[in-house]
């Protein structure tokens, strides 16, 4: 007897040293639970989307939620994008690769259009007070002067803690801002605030007040992005890239300034317009949320004929528009304005009249400038002549077009009498062609209509573009003879 009930209370001994292991089991795992490691232990480090992945894959989720993108989407980035990384805190951002030797010396050599008159001292005057849209609570500064990076993601990581970033600089005379290097500012700035003329953001190298960039909480409505034109290596010569950016931070409400600025780097990229404009649309555009247009076997699409998506590289295409994909094997179906918009980028609203009752009226001579930002839009513009002969015109952009024009002339009826809509394509990798068009017509007195419409061109899967990204800003006008 006695020895059976030592025998059970062995057992209840036994029983209760179970129920305890498997009460302190259960504990651990609810606090596995609730308590996961941190990210930034997690991680460790910034590390490469591969990498990255092998560590991060069973919080997928999490981080795609993160980074406002879906599960699925940021799994494919991280596999098979090598441009790709997360920073310890498993925020996405890009390191681009540097453009080749032949595009950045194409781009470095290109003559940028004459248009500074002297030299100055200091980054002032003209080419420091460009602007595209004026009053708007949204910008994209393009930095050209300098700048102190400190406090950022960009300073972690073992990087410095405070960086001077010195000003843009071709001629090795940082005193003064030569007519040439004011030309490059110039058209750099043409260029991106054609890339970014559908949208409500003014393109400015103009130096915003800091709270006009950074966004201090979700009720602030006025902020934006800092593009850094970056000549010298504290980061380049770590990355090897042409520029970094951080994706889908443009109206972060919590960390803004924490993942500014967006850098384009010349060393990498060149010291042209072009070169430094393509990268730098580029870079505001991870910005706002957009990832990379590839392949299946390549991760930047490089385009065909005279064409290529914005957020792929386009340094050797004269046309570069805004993408969903509709390229032959395109990776990335990303709406392109559709995610800026989700990110704090609206587009502007429309400037002229659609149809023949509310348009827009022209005088003889007289250029009137607009914007085509939706590619369901119609501008119409109407004029009164006398009896002759009269040339109707509508022009692209003068630097960087993304907008081809189809221009019709319609009688006072709203008959159409003549459409024009040229064949596109390039002469350089700088100077796209066919995107501009003209009628020139004997016409009898009395009211005309101009009719301006994006158009497409060839096929967007190999040869040509659809309307989707034809849009930016255009003039029209009317002149006798």
């Amino acid at each position: 007897m006695h020895s059976r009930f030592r025998r059970t209370g062995a057992l209840v001994g036994t029983g209760a040293v179970l129920f305890g292991a498997l009460a302190v089991v259960a504990g651990n795992q609810a606090n596995a639970e609730q308590d996961p490691v941190p990210l930034d232990k997690l991680l460790g480090q910034p590390l490469q989307g591969k990498a990255a992945l092998g560590k991060v894959q069973p919080r997928l989720a999490e981080l795609a939620e993160r980074n406002g993108l879906g599960e699925q989407q940021l799994q494919r980035i991280l596999a098979t994008d090598k441009t790709s990384w997360l920073d310890k805190d498993g925020k996405l951002f890009y390191a681009e690769p540097m453009a080749t030797a032949k595009e950045r010396s194409a781009s470095a050599t290109a003559k940028s259009p004459k248009w500074a008159t002297q030299a100055v001292a200091a980054a002032t005057g003209p080419a420091f007070e460009l602007h595209s849209k004026p009053g708007s609570n949204r910008v994209i500064y393009l930095d050209f002067d300098g700048h102190t990076i400190t406090g950022t993601a960009w300073n972690t990581g073992g990087k410095p803690s405070r960086v001077n970033v010195t000003a843009y600089d071709t001629d090795g005379n940082t005193a003064n801002w030569s007519t040439a290097e004011q030309n490059v500012v110039r058209e750099v700035w043409a260029r991106i605030a054609e890339d970014y003329a559908p949208f409500d953001v003014d393109v400015t190298t103009q130096a915003p007040a800091e709270s006009a960039i950074t966004r201090s909480g979700s009720t602030d409505q006025q902020y934006g992005t800092r593009v850094l034109i970056d000549p010298t290596s504290w980061y380049q010569s770590g990355c090897g890239c042409g520029g970094v950016a951080y994706v889908g931070v443009y109206d972060d409400p919590s960390r803004h300034s924490y993942y500014q600025p967006a850098l384009v780097f010349t060393k990498g990229v060149g010291t042209g317009a072009k070169n430094i404009a393509e990268a730098a649309s580029h870079e505001a555009g991870h910005n706002l949320g957009l990832s990379h247009d590839g392949t299946s076997s390549v991760g930047y699409y490089t385009g065909h004929g005279a064409w290529a998506p914005i957020m792929g590289v386009g340094y050797s295409k004269a046309i570069s528009q805004w993408s969903k994909g509709a390229y032959s094997g395109a990776n990335n179906k990303q709406d392109d304005f559709v995610v800026a918009g989700q990110n704090g980028l609206a587009l502007r609203s429309d400037d002229h009249g659609n149809g023949t009752t509310d348009a827009t009226a022209l005088t003889l001579g007289t250029a009137v400038k607009g914007v085509y930002a939706n590619d369901s839009d119609v501008d119409t513009f109407r004029v009164d002549l006398s009896a002759g002969t009269f040339t109707f015109a509508a022009a692209a952009a003068a630097s960087g077009a993304n907008l081809d024009i189809k221009l019709q002339l319609l009688n006072s009826a709203g008959t159409v009498l003549a459409t024009a809509d040229p064949a596109a394509g390039q002469s350089n990798s700088a100077t796209p062609t066919g995107l501009s068009a003209s009628i020139n017509r004997q016409v009898t007195a009395g009211r005309y209509y101009l009719r301006i419409e994006n158009t497409g061109y060839a096929s967007p899967l190999n040869t040509g573009y659809s309307t989707y990204g034809s849009r930016g800003a255009y003039s029209v006008k009317v002149t006798a003879g």
